[in-house]
């Protein structure tokens, strides 16, 4: 048998808190990466918008972004989390800002204190002169409040001076650099640069998260690789414009996973286009299944179900396995607290005996449902013991009777 892997070591960041008392996240040092999301409702509609941050913190988002992109958005956010603490999510609230955000904090004091941090882009915040009294005031905002500030910088938004800048010290160098190491470069500096200068307008160095976020899955691994290696604020991941269904969930976790491992990376958030109609909330299932099979993080139990084959021409195992999972989750904002540990449950449902038996052992719980051929039962093993044999049409039923029993048994002793 081969020897467990060895736990990632973090890399070493200075700790950010964002919120106050119950609903306050720790980012970066010791504590545990970070999930998060972003509203796509039009934050003026302060219920609308509400709502959809009650769904998103129930599917585990811990904390929430919102843009504030004009007057009417800036005026709805007080009442927003003033909504939100009415229904008793406590979720911290991040404020978006691009080109206007000086003017909207400036109008709107409510504003400014309701959030619990604010995020600048460097690359949205002026041109010139304008751009550091603009960025400047944004700043006062954060400390004068006592606001923590993530600067996120964008490949899709670079401040142009500074690239123009970096470019003509490449082509002066007797061996010009690629251009795509120029623009990620162009990131780093302007992520550096723009810290540096909050910090010498007031800013404390633990009121600092940084990104530099890029579409590529290469250009992603390689810059935040360099970042690290040149600051100690916590960092936020995200593949940006990732895309839609498969292969925005691909990308971003080939790019996330690699960083991860590599013990960079504090907070994540997966930036999915949704399918029309779509659940917002499934870039939040996204980012806690990318920590938990990482072994990072636990959120919900896990099922382990076996492709299918030619001996598992039954979609009873498909099936069932399906509806465990959707109801292990379902269950999790109630058994969070009722059942704490409960998340590390493992949950096996397997479609013959080639593996079944196996794998429901190494499973808390397991079931091997009957393959092509075989005999019509299925064997249930609880801790690597066989206890029950179920056989008719109650299957499903009876199974998930068991698991909600061993779950009562189990983690009920801690509540």
């Amino acid at each position: 048998m081969s020897s467990p892997a060895s736990p990632v070591q973090r890399r070493p960041s200075v700790p950010v808190q964002v919120g106050y008392g119950a609903g306050s996240v720790s980012v970066g040092g010791d504590h545990p990466v970070v999930v998060q999301s972003m509203t796509n409702t039009d934050t003026a509609d302060a219920v609308g918008t509400a709502i959809q941050i009650a769904q998103l913190a129930k599917a585990g988002s811990e904390l929430v972004r919102i843009t504030v992109n004009s007057e009417e958005a800036a005026a709805a956010v007080a009442e927003i989390r003033a909504r939100l603490d009415d229904m008793g999510v406590n979720v911290p609230l991040i404020g978006d800002f691009h080109f206007n955000g000086h003017r909207l904090l400036t109008k709107h004091p409510a504003c400014a204190q309701a959030l619990a941090k604010y995020r600048i882009n460097p690359g949205n915040v002026g041109r010139g002169k304008k751009k550091d009294e603009q960025f400047a005031t944004l700043i006062g905002f954060a400390r004068d409040h006592t606001k923590p500030v993530r600067i996120g910088v964008n490949w899709g938004s670079l401040d142009q001076e500074l690239v123009v800048r970096l470019m003509d010290e490449n082509a002066r160098r007797a061996e010009p650099l690629d251009t795509a190491i120029v623009t990620r470069e162009a990131l780093i500096v302007s992520a550096l640069e723009s810290a540096q200068r909050a910090e010498e307008l007031g800013l404390r160095h633990d009121q600092i998260i940084l990104s530099v976020k890029m579409s590529g899955v290469q250009d992603l691994i390689a810059v935040y690789r360099a970042l690290a290696a040149r600051c100690d604020y916590p960092l936020h991941l995200g593949l940006t414009e990732a895309g839609m269904g498969s292969k925005g969930i691909v990308a971003s976790t080939a790019a996330l996973a690699v960083l991860l491992q590599e013990g960079i990376g504090d907070t994540i958030r997966i930036s999915l286009t949704p399918e029309p109609g779509g659940d917002r909330t499934q870039e939040v299932v996204v980012a806690q299944e990318i920590l938990q099979s990482m072994g990072l993080r636990a959120f919900t139990p896990q099922v382990v179900a076996c492709p299918g084959c030619g001996r598992t021409t039954s979609t009873t195992f498909q099936q069932l396995a399906q509806d465990i999972q959707s109801y292990l989750r379902q269950q999790m904002p109630i058994w969070r607290a009722q059942y704490p540990g409960v998340e590390n449950l493992t949950v096996a449902v397997m479609g013959c005996v080639v593996n079944g038996p196996g794998e429901s052992k190494h499973a808390n719980i397991g079931i091997s449902l009957p393959g092509t051929g075989e005999v019509p039962v299925a064997p249930v093993y609880v801790d690597g013991e066989k206890t029950v044999t179920l056989k008719g049409e109650q299957i499903a039923v009876e199974f998930q009777q068991i698991v909600d029993a061993y779950v009562v048994r189990r983690f009920g002793g801690h509540a």
